[in-house]
């Protein structure tokens, strides 16, 4: 019986259509995927290059003040990209994965980002998580609103419930065929992305296929529960599409909506503006002013004196740059909570919407999710910082240029070290399934096939 299932269903040149078509978008994916994870590895290679011609040059230029040496130089940070990223790319089209820092005010630096076309960041990529979350219901709604329906309105129904011992479980066979063909087609695409994009088989990977597959069964779960209604064909196909249409755009957006407005952030623009309006107010204020409230900041370079013969020092104007970042750090710390508050409110939410939460998961499964920009956000913060107690001493000890070996200062990565749990990723999705599953057995007992 399953094998007679299986050949009616495959022989239908709708089914060999449709997964034709989802194999050829989802390789499409990955090849964008491919681009992507190409790009990323190219920036950061340009990135250690650079950084090492740059030093070089401006330290061969600049070799006799090593605090003008320093106005120039930048040192980079690299956010790690993950190989598994190139499959959910989330936000990392739209932030930077490098941060290239100088030791002058950070918060005008931190949020500076690639100039990329704004309608392409419209768009979005095409990656497998959209191909994941928005196309395979599709193909499963096209595979399963007519199950029962059809040979009901057809008339051949009778044939198959006589024929039959068990039309329930003649149903679920239905299913079965329908759910292994789609799972299949997954595990295809997502072998060929271990192989084509040098996917590592760990927790990560195999977290990320969990999820992909309880996706699955959560909109033929949907589909189940449509269908053990026993309406008609055209009743079930619009109820499913409106579903669709309901999980995957409306629903998003409104809680977008919701966030954005509950937790409003102030602009980066603002923020950088307010550190570069503090320091240029420094040049008309008293000198002795602005080293006291340095002095208070790092209490250790207080035996750094400015020269009185000196009109100008970097010690006062690294102290005016300081303050800038200082006088402005109330509005960044503001800045970050609301982004984070966003954050904790979108994952709290998404628990009760399982197309958000899927989305959520594989974005933070890539570590390519909000929380993750802002740790990386506050690494770039230590990262400044370490550079800059470091150099601090050399400056205002008026070191010599030469006496520094430059070619010691690679690239740095960060690496974010956050686990994924099996738990926050599978259970609200294991809960939606069951969910449908009990709902749409109890209409078929309700009422008989």
């Amino acid at each position: 019986m399953l094998s007679l299932i299986f050949k009616n269903f495959i022989r239908s040149k709708g089914t060999k259509i449709g997964l034709l078509f989802l194999l050829c978008i989802g390789f499409i994916s990955l090849l964008i995927g491919k681009q992507f994870q190409s790009k990323q590895q190219n920036n950061i290679q340009e990135a250690s290059v650079y950084q090492k011609e740059h030093i070089a040059r401006n330290a061969a230029f600049h070799k006799d003040e090593i605090g003008l040496l320093l106005y120039y130089i930048k040192f980079s940070l690299v956010n790690e990209t993950l190989p598994i990223n190139s499959l959910a790319i989330g936000q990392r089209d739209v932030n930077p994965s490098i941060q290239s820092v100088n030791i002058r005010g950070l918060e005008g630096q931190k949020y500076d980002a690639e100039l990329t076309n704004a309608n392409n960041l419209l768009a979005g990529n095409i990656d497998f998580s959209f191909v994941l979350i928005y196309l395979f219901p599709l193909l499963i709604i096209s595979f399963s609103y007519n199950i029962i329906s059809e040979e009901k309105e057809s008339g051949t129904w009778k044939i198959v419930a006589t024929q039959s011992q068990n039309t329930f479980l003649y149903i679920l066979k239905l299913f079965y065929i329908r759910i292994l063909s789609l799972i299949a087609l997954l595990s295809i695409l997502l072998f060929i992305a271990v192989l084509f994009l040098n996917i590592p088989l760990n927790q990560s990977f195999f977290i990320f296929y969990g999820i992909a597959i309880l996706y699955i069964l959560f909109w033929f779960a949907v589909c189940f529960f449509i269908v053990s209604l026993q309406k008609h064909s055209n009743f079930n196909a619009v109820i499913l599409l409106t579903i669709w249409l309901f999980l995957i755009i409306i629903v998003p957006a409104g809680i977008n909506a919701y966030i954005v407005n509950q937790y409003k952030v102030p602009e980066a623009l603002e923020l950088t503006l307010k550190q570069r309006n503090a320091y240029h107010e420094k040049w008309d204020t008293d000198k002795n002013e602005t080293m006291e409230k340095f002095y208070k900041h790092y209490p250790q370079f207080r035996s750094y004196k400015i020269p009185e013969d000196k009109e100008f020092s970097w010690l006062w104007y690294y102290a005016m740059q300081q303050m800038g970042d200082d006088e402005s750090a109330v509005l960044s710390s503001e800045l970050e909570a609301k982004l984070q508050q966003r954050n904790l409110a979108s994952q709290r939410i998404a628990q009760f919407i399982p197309t958000l939460h899927t989305q959520l998961q594989l974005n933070e499964i890539a570590h390519s999710d909000l929380g993750n920009q802002l740790l990386f956000l506050k690494e770039t913060s230590r990262f400044h910082e370490k550079m800059r107690l470091y150099f601090y001493p050399k400056i205002f000890s008026e070191a010599a240029v030469n006496k520094e070996k430059w070619d010691k200062f690679k690239v740095e990565t960060f690496k974010d070290a956050s686990k994924n749990s099996f738990t926050k990723a599978f259970l609200p999705l294991l809960l939606f399934i069951l969910f449908l599953i009990g709902f749409g057995w109890r209409n078929f007992n309700r009422k008989i096939v």
